[in-house]
């Protein structure tokens, strides 16, 4: 990989931040967007912009292409059967409610389970919390304390009731990347739904739904350098056809009566109003830059930076990781504390180094409360980030300990 010439695209990291050049170690959060993306974007609003699905006008028809292509964009890069299994949503939020609104509160009765990890995202705890009202149990895999999940007690919690097992791919604190591939074979054997959040993955990692063999999977654009509010929920066909709507209303009908509608064909049915086309296009278009860098050679990448990372913090005295292990169990993300300061005043003496990391719970609030701790700070990394800057990040942490005499 060449990191300057990658770094050289993206306009962002040329900014200076309180006199310094910034640092941007927040990828988990939000990616940064190359010159590409951003030129894709400038270019659909320039020269196609229009309401796709509406008429047969050369705009329309143009913006319809278009945005139906970056559908089979993103089909061909997990390796989805068919273009038709790839839902766009507005992040892996909405696609988590998606599965959860639209298959288990219509599939899922009194006395049946549902099998999650403790290392969760919110998005991958909240949504199934409603269906506890229906009588649904939620059964949660614990960790060992090198941050991986307990797998030998996975065959002892699945039961004949445990209808669906929703796991994370890669968790955005601790970073460890689970076996899906596994975990899936034995959800499958139980006769049980398999649903992936894929929010950590897919940006940095080859993901193949076949090879999972997961009936969902969810993940978001933004994270993997295209625009926010653009996402995508993949579903096996013959699950979603069953499926009703989440949301209801334009673009997702094929008739309109006043009393009844008729739901067009999927994915279609799922995507109510007008979409958003130029999020379309930038996932479209940081696919290519994704696949042109090689998802091999990103992961790669990041683990030898997340050696070095893990080498310098282990040289600091009185840091804390938030569990112990090498950068393969934790590839891209590391989560820690120092002594008592909070994660807050961490970020923000970072800061004065141009250096943006993220502070707080980590929308993972259950996973935090496991290893005793209320927030944390986080650095993970991306393709664009450079051995340099971690060395400003040490420094920083240095100026850390000493404001707080640690």
């Amino acid at each position: 990989m060449d990191v300057e010439k990658i770094r050289g695209d993206f306009p962002i990291l040329k900014r200076k931040i309180n006199n310094k050049p910034l640092v941007f170690l927040d990828s988990a959060s939000t990616s940064q967007k190359p010159q590409q993306v951003i030129d894709a974007i400038k270019n659909y609003y320039e020269n196609h912009n229009a309401n796709p699905h509406r008429s047969i006008y050369t705009l329309c028809d143009e913006a319809t292409q278009i945005y139906e292509k970056s559908r089979g964009k993103v089909s061909k890069f997990i390796n989805a059967k068919k273009d038709e299994e790839i839902v766009f949503v507005r992040n892996t939020n909405e696609a988590m409610n998606i599965v959860a609104y639209s298959y288990a509160m219509n599939n899922l009765k009194e006395g049946d389970e549902i099998l999650l990890t403790i290392m969760e995202h919110h998005a991958n705890i909240v949504p199934w919390q409603m269906l506890q009202k229906k009588g649904v149990k939620l059964k949660f895999i614990d960790i060992n304390d090198d941050g991986t999940l307990k797998m030998d007690t996975i065959n002892d919690m699945i039961t004949k009731n445990t209808k669906i097992v929703s796991v994370v791919h890669k968790s955005n604190v601790l970073g460890t990347i689970n076996h899906v591939k596994e975990i899936g074979k034995i959800a499958h054997d139980n006769g049980s739904l398999f649903v992936v959040d894929g929010a950590q993955s897919v940006p940095h990692m080859p993901v193949d739904v076949k090879d999972i063999d997961c009936d969902f999977l969810a993940f978001s654009g933004h994270k993997m350098l295209a625009p926010m509010n653009i996402g995508v929920l993949y579903g096996k066909k013959e699950i979603l056809e069953k499926m009703e709507p989440f949301m209801r209303g334009s673009d997702m009908i094929k008739e309109v009566q006043l009393t009844e509608s008729v739901w067009n064909d999927s994915p279609w049915k799922f995507e109510a109003g007008t979409p958003n086309v130029e999020g379309a296009i930038g996932l479209s278009e940081a696919i290519d830059y994704l696949k042109g860098v090689g998802l091999d050679n990103i992961s790669g990448y990041e683990e030898k930076l997340t050696e070095y990372a893990l080498e310098k913090l282990n040289g600091i005295s009185g840091v804390k990781l938030v569990s112990p292990g090498n950068a393969k169990l934790r590839n891209g993300v590391i989560s820690f504390n120092i002594g008592g300061v909070h994660s807050h005043d961490i970020a923000y003496i970072l800061d004065e180094f141009g250096v943006a990391i993220r502070s707080g719970h980590m929308c993972a609030q259950p996973l935090l409360r496991r290893f005793g701790f209320q927030s944390v700070a986080r650095a993970s990394f991306y393709l664009y980030n450079a051995k340099e800057e971690i060395d400003t990040f040490v420094e920083g942490l240095e100026k850390v300990k000493k404001v707080f005499g640690k």
